[in-house]
């Protein structure tokens, strides 16, 4: 069963439209981590003209509450980890044609709570001029020593379960409806041939032969 969390896990969303051309969808990260775990920040910066190839970089910085921010990773290229307390904590988890820009961060602390900011840089070179276009997303990541429990995913599974017992009695009431029906049947059919055999002879060879089931 598919939730909001698992949809919103998603790192790319890419539907097929032609063979050879893709489509690019912008999904919202996740905002809630837990103590511990891996998290995914997620930014997705979509190219309108995906067959040109600009030159990409791409700046991570995350901002504590109340301090200034810090930049944490760079991509230029390829990825550029900053040196520092997030040294050897954050991976690089976006795609080759870099209209996907995440990163993970291991081992998740409650320390790592507040903002994070993803700033894509990207310049196209014309013939005539190079044009430099920005894109940013700020996720606000939110750090629990517990996973919060999903309303959606147990209103879904609750859904679930009635609808299951509703079939079924459905599926039930119609068996005994159809036994009863096949039952009612099979009693007239032999009533109808008792009363034939019942009649004299002479009555009988006037009459029809009763059908039988």
């Amino acid at each position: 069963m598919l939730t909001g969390a698992v949809v919103r896990s998603l790192i790319l969303l890419v539907v097929v439209v032609h063979p050879s051309q893709l489509v690019c969808v912008d999904l919202e990260s996740e905002t809630n981590a837990v103590v511990g775990n891996p998290m995914k920040l997620m930014c997705i910066s979509c190219m309108k003209r995906e067959e040109i190839t600009p030159k990409t970089e791409v700046e991570w910085s995350y901002e504590p509450p109340g301090q200034n921010p810090i930049t944490i990773y760079r991509y230029n290229e390829r990825p550029l980890p900053v040196a520092g307390p997030w040294h050897g904590r954050l991976l690089w988890n976006g795609s080759k044609d870099l209209q996907d820009v995440s990163i993970s961060i291991r081992n998740v602390t409650l320390n790592d709570t507040g903002k994070y900011q993803c700033v894509v840089s990207r310049q196209f070179v014309f013939d005539t001029y190079k044009p430099l276009f920005h894109h940013s997303k700020v996720i606000h990541l939110v750090v629990r020593e517990e996973a919060m429990e999903d309303k959606a995913a147990l209103y879904s599974e609750i859904m679930m379960y009635v609808l299951l017992v509703f079939l079924t009695c459905w599926l039930l009431v119609e068996m005994v409806y159809c036994y009863r029906k096949i039952s009612r049947s099979d009693e007239q059919t032999q009533d109808n041939a008792t009363n034939y055999l019942a009649l004299p002879s002479e009555q009988r060879d006037s009459l029809p032969t009763p059908a039988t089931q």
